[in-house]
């Protein structure tokens, strides 16, 4: 399998991402710049987190019109697995790929520390390593992570078991303590707390470790030949 890191003006949680997939998962993966017009050849997307384009107009609206979002939007729609962390999952509101948008934290305070997620839903591409319930610590770290949206879109994504992470505790304000979303298809993930700082049990956690091998692992499974 075979990542793109999408790296935009303000990206600043870019290493941390190539660092959680090469060294963490042992898995090829590449710098994209955000003027490229092409992901082909990628396996999997991953939008990392920052302040793009110094989060003018608010956090992911500039990002979005990036060259590089039209390429993600086709791989999205063609079910190429697409994982948004902070102003990546800010990205993917913009750009349509998810439902709902975000807020300033409650309190208006950045908020940087790690805190309790626990699994809404564990049979998505990237939660299949995860129990049910299970409760890991992810570390968060942002300003505009307070998940918003209408009754009606709220109603439907918990319907659809698009929640698939949950504060366990309140943090900022978001509807139903949401963490985490997924499209319908389940192919898009877009999350607040940051996976890729979470990979080594020596920084404090392990936890996020299991995102990204179960996305590997899937991808792998959905791609044996048999003779």
């Amino acid at each position: 399998m075979r990542f793109a890191v999408i790296v935009f003006p303000g990206s600043n949680c870019d290493s941390d991402m190539f660092h959680a997939i090469q060294d963490g998962l042992g898995a090829e993966v590449e710098y994209v710049w955000h003027d490229e017009a092409s992901l082909d050849g990628f396996d999997g997307i991953l939008l990392p987190g920052g302040f793009s384009y110094g989060d003018y107009l608010r956090s992911g609206a500039i990002a979005r019109f990036s060259k590089v979002m039209n390429a993600v939007i086709e791989a999205a729609k063609a079910g190429t697995p697409v994982l948004g962390v902070c102003n990546g999952f800010q990205i993917l509101l913009e750009a349509g790929l998810l439902p709902g948008a975000m807020k300033r934290n409650e309190g208006l305070k950045f908020i940087c520390r790690p805190v309790q997620l626990q699994v809404e839903n564990n049979e998505t591409l990237f939660t299949t390593g995860y129990a049910k319930g299970e409760v890991v610590t992810i570390p968060v770290a942002h300003g505009e992570g307070n998940y918003e949206c209408d009754e009606e879109t709220l109603a439907t994504i918990e319907k659809n078991n698009q929640v698939v992470f949950r504060y366990v505790d309140a943090i900022n304000g978001s509807r139903n303590h949401i963490a985490g979303i997924t499209n319908e298809k389940g192919n898009v993930l877009g999350m607040m707390p940051h996976p890729e700082r979470a990979v080594e049990a020596l920084l404090g956690s392990d936890d996020g470790l299991k995102l990204f091998q179960s996305m590997l692992r899937n991808w792998r499974e959905s791609h044996v030949t048999t003779a």
